[in-house]
């Protein structure tokens, strides 16, 4: 045994070591695939219907799936990897991310794809967390860290604008299998090339991951948004549909009482004391639960009503995917001149007059003022207001938290996004009420637009009544 283990030490004396650039790009090529799978399966949800005989009502599930178990589990997936290797957790994820798209592509029918769904949520928020640590502990504080950390963001804004384009192709040459079974060779080589580069690294501060948490705050959301989804065909006052909710809810206060009480809590809620981080996270919330549904509603939009094919929804969406980009690289800048609060505000009234503009939509609209244009200034004001409320989080927070808090505000804007979906596919598909023609489905597109709206116009007010006016840099 004593011969094995001199044995082992002595080969990884002679692996050479791996340049900072290489583990970075590891680090980016897991986030792109996190990120990528949050929208890929958008442009391919019309297919995925057809083949796997769907309901419309249940078809937000396919990306309600993912986001659920990514939000839920995420801060847990942050907290393993202090406990047990970043490293480690990163392989983690990445090898159950990897199976699960494989069963997704292979499935035969829609629970099979939705639980294959759910763990490749669950397998993200394992990995995801481990990518910024990667990169953070492959580069010394300074200057060089933060270009590392800003390629990072890039990569991951990347992989959300890809996703449709990326989707459309595979879809259009291949089928809708594609888009999950395309993780799998990348999967396959990233996981190798992690095995053999990166190093083990951990935090070993004694604290124990809270699973508890973990599981109630993902079972309430989860039951939460099946119970809104009932509304549709039962009605609000229904037993299928209070039964759900009223659990939902029970989760929901049972992990905060969990959370309250726990050593070592997954959600520690006195952070919430803390004004600017209790409001950012509930801007996030609120805004999330309004721009996450956008993908959604224009790539059903696009295929359903104008007949677009899955290639070419994916190409209408390329100035939307562009603008998000854009728009994060803009916002920092602006918020050295006109402060984090005021960019907050006016990305979220711009993400507002974007939806306004789509919500007037119609069956026979044109690309230009019907797909391009009011989802470019959706996108402009996504960009612009998540920095900022992101930076003001941290802010608040001590220097000890900052990570913690980072994690919070992408759980919020994550969960928000879940149940808003959860919400607005829920109205549309009443507003249609079975129809299936092209002026019903506009009807009920238009409707979620409207809706969304309104919701920013509300999430506008609450980041100007609740943020703290600071006008420092991140």
């Amino acid at each position: 045994m004593l011969e094995t283990a001199d044995t082992t030490r002595a080969r990884r004396s002679r692996r050479p070591t791996a340049p900072a650039w290489l583990l970075v790009a590891l680090a980016c090529a897991g986030q792109f695939l996190v990120v990528l799978d949050m929208s890929v399966v958008n442009v391919a949800l019309p297919s995925i219907r057809a083949d796997l005989g769907m309901s419309a009502s249940g078809l937000h599930w396919v990306v309600n799936a993912y986001s659920i178990a990514f939000a839920g589990f995420m801060l847990l997936g942050g907290r393993a990897g202090d406990l047990y290797g970043r490293k480690r957790m990163f392989l983690t994820g990445l090898a159950l991310f990897t199976l699960a798209s494989l069963a997704g592509g292979l499935a035969q029918d829609g629970r099979q794809l939705l639980l294959a769904r759910a763990v490749q949520g669950l397998g993200a928020a394992i990995l995801a967390p481990a990518t910024l640590t990667i990169v953070t502990s492959a580069v010394p504080e300074g200057a060089a860290r933060a270009r590392a950390i800003a390629t990072w963001t890039a990569v991951g804004a990347g992989g959300g604008a890809a996703g449709g384009l990326v989707g459309g192709a595979l879809v259009d040459l291949m089928s809708w299998r594609w888009v999950l079974l395309i993780n799998v060779p990348f999967g396959v080589l990233l996981l190798a090339g992690s095995l053999w580069w990166l190093t083990e690294s951990r935090a070993g501060d004694g604290r124990r991951p809270d699973l508890p948490g973990a599981l109630l705050v993902t079972a309430g959301l989860a039951t939460l948004a099946y119970g809104i989804s009932r509304t549709e065909a039962e009605g609000w006052t229904a037993p299928a549909t209070l039964v759900p909710l009223a659990a939902g809810l029970a989760s929901i206060g049972l992990f905060l009482a969990v959370e309250a009480r726990t050593a070592d809590p997954l959600m520690p809620l006195g952070l919430f004391r803390l004004r600017a981080v209790s409001a950012a996270n509930a801007a996030m919330f609120v805004n999330g639960s309004a721009m996450f549904s956008m993908w959604f509603f224009m790539t059903l939009y696009a295929q359903n009503v104008l007949g677009y094919t899955p290639l070419e929804a994916g190409l209408a969406l390329v100035p939307s995917s562009l603008a998000i980009v854009l728009a994060a690289k803009l916002a920092p800048r602006l918020m050295y001149t006109a402060g984090a609060r005021t960019v907050a505000t006016l990305g979220t009234l711009l993400a507002a007059t974007g939806f306004a503009w789509q919500s007037t939509m119609s069956a026979d609209g044109g690309y230009v003022t019907g797909i391009m244009l009011p989802g470019v200034l959706m996108m402009l004001g996504a960009g612009l207001a998540s920095t900022p409320l992101a930076s003001l989080a941290v802010s608040g927070a001590a220097p000890g938290e900052t990570g913690l808090v980072s994690g919070l505000v992408n759980t919020s804007r994550t969960m928000g996004g879940a149940l808003g979906l959860a919400v607005l596919s829920t109205l549309a598909s009443a507003r249609t009420a079975g129809r299936g023609t092209p002026e019903a489905l506009t009807e009920g597109y238009a409707l979620a637009f409207r809706t969304g709206t309104g919701v920013l116009l509300a999430g506008a007010v609450l980041i100007l009544t609740w943020l703290p006016r600071r006008t420092s840099a991140p």
